[in-house]
């Protein structure tokens, strides 16, 4: 029998489902339902601050020295994806290092762009002082780069549930099972 190990923590876990769910609502209700959308947008940016912070301070695995690798080593293990052969990584391999990061700053940008839209145009909620009185051709760039960054943030979502597909094909792992109970199989690492 395999070994079963523990690798994703509660917040780990929390963490990704809450924000998934968060962004899905905010992006869903981004012209109909200000309040929501701008409540979900706050759960986003939250969930993120907490996450950078647990990627300094928490378990092994949260730990952005855990999975965060330079360029040449991201190119290579997309190589070997691309080749069939990737080695197996217990926590994040590092393409997905790569998108956990990318995932955190573009929802960082999208969160900051739409707290000033939010206070430009609705002066309302932290940045409502120094956002009062933006010319309105402000406001519609504001308006247009929050809405690009937000498509772009939804096109990594797509990549990254793509990247999962195919590693749980390769690796022959449920890697979303794994993010709810956060246990792995020991393997060849």
């Amino acid at each position: 029998m395999q070994q079963q190990i523990k690798v994703w923590d509660p917040l780990v876990r929390i963490f990704h489902w809450g924000t998934a769910a968060a962004f899905a609502v905010a992006y869903l209700t981004e012209d109909d339902w200000l309040s929501l959308h701008t409540l979900a947008g706050y759960l986003v940016l939250a969930a993120v601050i907490t996450r950078v912070l647990w990627g300094f301070i928490g378990t092994r695995h949260a730990r952005f020295t855990d999975f965060v690798r330079g360029p040449s080593s991201v190119l290579g293990y997309v190589r070997d994806i691309l080749h069939g052969h990737p080695k197996r990584h217990l926590g994040h391999n590092p393409a997905g290092g790569a998108m956990v990061v990318a995932l955190l700053i573009l929802m960082v940008l999208t969160s900051l762009s739409g707290l000033a839209l939010y206070g430009g145009a609705e002066l309302a909620g932290p940045l409502r002082e120094l956002m009062a009185g933006a010319p309105p051709f402000w406001l519609e760039a504001l308006e247009e780069g929050h809405e690009l960054l937000a498509n772009l943030t939804l096109l990594l979502v797509l990549l990254h549930v793509g990247g999962v597909i195919l590693a749980s094909l390769q690796h022959r792992e449920n890697l979303v099972r794994a993010m709810f109970t956060g246990i792995k199989t020991r393997g060849s690492e």
